[in-house]
């Protein structure tokens, strides 16, 4: 079993930056994908950024440029850099990890508890 510990979420006034952070911890064996999505109030969840055990990285269109994820493959924990943040941003984000295997050569995917993320105007 694993599990996926987020932080770094808060109230930022609009052009501001924070910096989430996701550490997985457990019986783990490796990590395929670590990323992060959000869901803002009355809207479906979405995908923020990703990247590969092997750094390639992917970005919605709504926050190139503005965003950057990183991560730390001996610590299992992936960051992301939130900087130019608009009112739109604000939601709760969620880490993830796709293809986790466990010591016991179990792979499935996980979730965080989510952390809220308020950008006010």
């Amino acid at each position: 079993q694993a599990q996926l510990v987020e932080s770094g979420g808060g109230l930022v006034q609009a052009g501001g930056s924070l910096r989430l952070s996701c550490a997985a911890s457990g019986s783990i064996f490796s990590i395929n994908a670590m990323g992060w999505h959000r869901q803002a109030p009355g809207k479906q969840r979405e995908l923020v950024a990703d990247i590969t055990s092997g750094g390639s990285t992917n970005y919605a269109d709504s926050v190139k440029g503005r965003f950057a994820i990183s991560r730390d493959n001996a610590k299992n924990t992936v960051y992301l850099q939130m900087s130019s943040l608009k009112p739109e941003d604000t939601a709760v984000y969620y880490c993830n990890a796709r293809g986790l295997v466990t010591t016991a050569r179990v792979m499935k995917d996980y979730w965080g508890q989510g952390t809220q993320v308020t950008v006010s105007s």
